[in-house]
């Protein structure tokens, strides 16, 4: 046994280690937080099952789950990555978490980016859920489906920067109201639920340039209609992202 064998050897761990168990102690928290479950899987779910049996919305011709569907899956992401995200991050800065992160060998980058692929793990299985329910319920989906991949992956980062903007800017309480009052009032005018063309024409042209009306429309352009790629909703969901995630960049503040 050589004389170095027990020398200390302080140092953080390897880069790729400490986001991969960042990024499931974030995946365990927003799991176990109920009212995280409230909005990430309880209402969606209620809300297609609901929709797609009672008659309640004339979303036109078809099956009613046919265009449900797309909607669920779009709020879905934006109850994840926006307003779980942000009442999380929002709470987590009063408290000093993230001061303290921040002071820690995990940069902070590092640390953002964990928090993000926390979003995708739960997205995930947001969305296996929400199909099976939806193929129980008599759902018939076509399209592409690397389509509907981006316009996941841009409707995360558009929301994500959103979500992360409010929860750098904003006091906890603020977020809380603020990303709840958002949730609410995209639900009702993103065309998740409700058609667009139901209201004046208006007020749609300013409706479709939404996040959340971007995604739906896309997704309902891809699963419904079988497009093959929504260019217009994907460029939408791309300036979202980018504006959002620059702003939530430049004018995050950690403590």
């Amino acid at each position: 046994m050589s004389a170095g064998t027990y020398t200390p050897r302080p140092g953080g761990a390897p880069l790729g280690r400490m986001i991969t168990a960042q990024t499931a102690l974030e995946t365990r928290m927003l799991l176990r937080n109920g009212e995280q479950l409230l909005l990430t899987v309880i209402i969606p779910t209620l809300l297609l099952v609901l929709f797609s049996a009672v008659d309640i919305v004339d979303t036109g011709a078809g099956e009613s789950v046919d265009f449900l569907t797309p909607g669920i899956l779009a709020l879905a992401v934006m109850s994840t990555a926006f307003t779980g995200q942000a009442i999380a991050t929002g709470f987590e800065r009063r408290y000093g978490v993230l001061k303290r992160l921040a002071a820690s060998p995990l940069p902070r980058w590092a640390l953002m980016t964990a928090k993000t692929l926390a979003v995708l793990v739960t997205e995930v299985l947001q969305v296996v859920l929400l199909t099976v329910i939806a193929f129980a319920l008599g759902w018939s989906p076509q399209g592409n489906p690397l389509a509907v991949l981006l316009l996941l992956v841009l409707g995360t980062a558009a929301f994500s920067g959103l979500g992360l903007l409010m929860a750098g800017t904003l006091k906890a309480e603020a977020t809380l109201a603020a990303a709840n009052l958002v949730f609410l009032l995209l639900l009702v005018g993103g065309g998740v639920i409700v058609p667009l063309d139901k209201f004046p024409d208006a007020v749609q042209s300013v409706l479709g340039l939404l996040p959340i009306a971007a995604l739906s429309d896309g997704l309902r352009e891809v699963l419904q209609r079988g497009a093959s790629m929504p260019w217009g909703d994907l460029g939408v969901l791309a300036v979202w992202a980018v504006l959002g995630l620059g702003a939530a960049a430049r004018f995050f503040r950690w403590e």
